[in-house]
């Protein structure tokens, strides 16, 4: 556990502290178990970290929800590094975790050394898309806070864009999971770190200059686009259409995911030409 005045992070980091860290970000609704089949193979070449993050897992805020927005998150999250003694290490990211991710490595170039970033985004491009999208996850919110956590569960993964995950063998145990989180703390994540109350990274990556990879699942043509014009607007970012997997990479297609990731870290072969 790490305590930090208004946090008290749960974390895991494996006992390989002579090889190169790396953090690991999970989604919405996700925890630090999300990566547990991957890290044993991760960690072959790398020491891990993971975390869950405020409104996740065993993870526990204190004080306003202020303190589960995107600035104060990230503020936390070095301050763990500075706690474990971790002055620069690789970075990932999935989906919610690959914003915060995003937004760490924009604003702390000098902690990290490379970053992968699986089905994310910069945010949303102008305020009245900000705005609306912010009342929609108030509304969400809401109905984490007032409905059946099952019945939102079922709602959540019904949307398009997770089609390909539902389909996988793994799916029941990762709905599974998330039903070990608090529906009140995921709540006041959706509506402080949710994409509806992130500031805007667009107009940052012209200047990003920290090596990165962009993955992204065949099936996931939405996040695809996304990606596409990140990678025109950033000089050291670089697209990877992961096959066989949509949404989330790291559980549908576990094999490729973490040879990309060795590829790009260790190998260097993700690169733009």
């Amino acid at each position: 556990m790490f305590d930090e005045k208004n946090y008290k992070f749960n974390y895991s980091l494996t006992e390989k502290r002579n090889k190169q860290v790396i953090l690991l970000l999970h989604g919405f609704m996700g925890n630090s178990d999300d990566f547990i089949e991957i890290i044993p193979q991760l960690s072959e070449k790398f020491c891990c970290l993971t975390v869950d993050l405020p409104g996740h897992g065993k993870t526990r805020v204190f004080g306003s929800e202020e303190y589960y927005n995107m600035p104060n998150t990230a503020k936390a999250l070095i301050d763990l590094l500075d706690d474990l003694k971790i002055e620069k290490c690789y970075l990932f990211g999935y989906s919610m975790g690959g914003r915060l991710a995003l937004y760490l490595a924009i604003n702390c170039p000098n902690r990290f050394e490379k970053i992968i970033l699986e089905s994310a985004s910069p945010g949303l491009k102008t305020k009245v898309e900000r705005s609306l999208r912010y009342e929609s996850d108030l509304k969400l919110a809401d109905k984490l806070e007032n409905s059946n956590f099952q019945k939102f569960l079922f709602n959540w993964y019904n949307q398009p864009l997770f089609e390909s995950l539902r389909q996988h063998d793994n799916f029941e145990k990762v709905r599974g999971r998330r039903l070990e989180n608090n529906p009140l703390d995921l709540a006041k994540s959706l509506q402080n770190l949710g994409i509806g109350n992130q500031p805007s990274l667009w107009d940052k990556l012209s200047n990003h200059q920290i090596p990165t990879l962009l993955m992204v699942g065949e099936y996931d043509e939405k996040f695809q686009s996304i990606n596409t014009e990140m990678e025109e607007l950033c000089q050291f970012a670089k697209v990877k259409i992961i096959p066989e997997s949509g949404h989330n990479i790291h559980c549908e297609n576990s094999r490729e995911w973490v040879e990309s990731i060795i590829n790009f870290l260790i190998k260097g072969t993700e690169k733009k030409v």
